[in-house]
């Protein structure tokens, strides 16, 4: 990527200038960034291990706890840096990398929840032919799909974003490097830029949600009309359910972001929903899945389980060995 201008680096400015609440944002950014990595980590050891949640269903999930790890740790690391340091700078190229990670990641987790979607429609509607319909290539083909269209969609941002020039102040308005804020510092035409983040962008969040609403239209119409028990509706409806409040909680501070018009009176409310979307969205997810997913739970608990077997036979062990020394 080529950069067009003299600026070298740009200055975050963050969440908010009052310094007395720098050390309480600080831990308790801190403290959803380790619940974040601990829970969605969690879950991607056990969709790995477990060989009862070798399924599509949970080879997705895990997809979508490593994306919410990787989300995370493309803006929180660095606001929580800035959060004790006087100078909060970021060097261009690194605030155009944040960005192309930033878009190639969210795009991504939109078009996974739209192929969680797809696979619940599949295993629901078309129950006897879910097996190979979503064999074990197909579904490796859709996330790898999902991938590399994802990371394509941000380079586009990111190659665009690195060619404009910055005449002006260097300072960005938020907590990280995204699109909106640095097209407001640059100089000359934009209009392209703009068209590409209502356009192609806006696609690219908007189709899956409705791909998505589209799949559980089908479901329910398909439940309602077919099926005549109230039992297998709810079951059904129930293992849908914890997707679908992961969808709600995605999209409801994407949707505001991109829709609402920027202005500066909107600037504060931006960061706010930022924060939803970057920080706290990515921390519930994994509470979603295993308040609400039985076989998530189960897995969970045999898990602890064994590790706490193992630490009891190996202290067991340890301990019938010093005896037998004694």
């Amino acid at each position: 990527m080529l950069n067009q201008t003299s600026v070298t680096e740009f200055l975050l400015l963050g969440m908010t200038d009052i310094q007395e609440l720098q050390p309480f944002l600080f831990v308790v950014f801190l403290t959803i960034y380790f619940v974040n990595v601990t829970g969605n980590g969690a879950i991607l050891m056990i969709v790995i291990s477990d060989p009862r949640l070798h399924l599509p269903m949970y080879f997705f999930l895990g997809n979508l706890s490593c994306l919410d790890i990787c989300y995370s740790t493309v803006t929180l690391p660095k606001m929580l840096e800035n959060f004790f340091s006087t100078h909060k700078a970021i060097s261009f190229v690194g605030c155009i990398s944040q960005l192309h990670f930033f878009h190639f990641l969210g795009s991504t987790e939109a078009m996974l929840l739209a192929v969680m979607a797809l696979d619940r429609f599949v295993a629901i509607c078309k129950p006897l032919h879910y097996t190979v319909i979503m064999n074990h290539q197909r579904c490796t083909q859709m996330a790898s799909t999902i991938w590399v269209i994802g990371f394509f969609h941000a380079l586009l941002h990111s190659i665009m974003t690195s060619h404009l020039n910055f005449c002006g102040s260097n300072q960005i308005h938020h907590f990280f490097c995204d699109i909106k804020p640095l097209l407001e510092l640059a100089c000359g035409h934009i209009e392209l830029n703009q068209w590409l983040l209502n356009t192609v962008t806006g696609t690219m969040a908007i189709g899956p949600f409705f791909l998505t609403l589209l799949s559980y239209f089908y479901i329910i119409t398909y439940l309602v009309f077919k099926t005549h028990s109230c039992s297998m509706l709810h079951r059904a409806l129930s293992t849908c359910a914890s997707h679908f409040m992961v969808v709600i909680i995605f999209y409801s501070p994407v949707v505001f972001t991109y829709i609402h018009p920027a202005s500066g009176s909107s600037m504060d409310q931006e960061r706010v929903i930022a924060i939803m979307y970057t920080v706290v969205t990515p921390v519930l997810n994994p509470l979603v899945y295993t308040l609400r997913n039985k076989e998530v739970k189960r897995a969970l608990i045999r898990m602890i389980r064994r590790k706490l077997f193992r630490n009891w036979e190996k202290h067991s062990l340890e301990g019938l060995t010093l005896f037998n020394n004694v």
